[in-house]
C-alpha cells in the first residue's frame, strides 16, 4: 500500500490561501516592472546550486564603481545594513534600529534568498532584493512574518570581515 504525503501543512496551506495568492501575484508583478527606459527594473538572479530558486534584484549603485571588490562566498561572514518589508510594504525588521546599524552574519545562517542575493553583490553595492516565500521562510511563520510571505529587502553590503569561515 502506498502512502502519499504533502510537502506542506494542509491546515496552514488552507488558512493562508488569500495571503499566499496575494504574495505570489505581487512576486509576478515585480518580475514585470519596467524602469523609465522600458527595461526590466529587476534582474532575476539564480544560484548556481539550484536553478529553480531565484530572487529579483535591482542595484541602486553604479556597479562599475564596485567592480573588483570582493563578493562573498557561502562560507563568508558579511556585514550589511538592511531594511525588511512584507509585500504590502509593512516593515518587519531593520538593522538601522541598532546603534551601529550593522548586521554581521554568515551566509549559511540566513534565509536562502539572502544567500542568493549576497553572492551576487560586491562590497559597496546597495540593492533592493525581492524574495519569493520559497527562498524566505516558506510555510513557516517567523516573528511578525506570516507563512508564505514574499519579502523585500534593501541591502547594502558593507564589508566581508571573514572571507571564508574559519575552521
Amino acid at each position: 500500500m502506498a502512502v502519499f504525503t504533502s510537502c506542506h501543512d494542509d491546515d496552514n496551506w488552507k488558512d493562508y490561501t488569500e495571503w499566499r495568492d496575494a504574495n505570489n501575484a505581487w512576486i509576478q508583478q515585480q518580475g514585470m516592472l519596467l524602469d523609465e527606459n522600458g527595461k526590466a527594473f529587476y534582474t532575476r538572479v539564480y544560484p548556481a546550486w539550484n536553478k529553480s530558486a531565484y530572487v529579483y534584484m535591482h542595484y541602486f549603485n553604479d556597479r562599475s564603481l564596485t567592480e573588483g571588490n570582493l563578493t562573498p562566498l557561502y562560507t563568508s561572514t558579511v556585514s550589511v545594513k538592511y531594511k525588511g518589508r512584507l509585500y504590502n510594504d509593512i516593515a518587519f525588521d531593520s538593522s538601522y534600529t541598532n546603534v551601529d546599524s550593522l548586521f554581521t552574519t554568515t551566509l549559511g545562517s540566513v534565509i536562502d534568498g539572502w544567500g542568493i542575493a549576497l553572492q551576487d553583490m560586491r562590497v559597496g553595492d546597495s540593492a533592493r532584493v525581492v524574495i519569493p516565500y520559497q527562498q524566505g521562510y516558506g510555510s513557516t511563520a517567523s516573528g511578525s512574518i506570516p507563512p508564505y510571505s514574499a519579502l523585500q529587502f534593501d541591502i547594502k553590503l558593507v564589508d566581508i570581515p571573514y572571507y571564508e569561515k574559519k575552521p
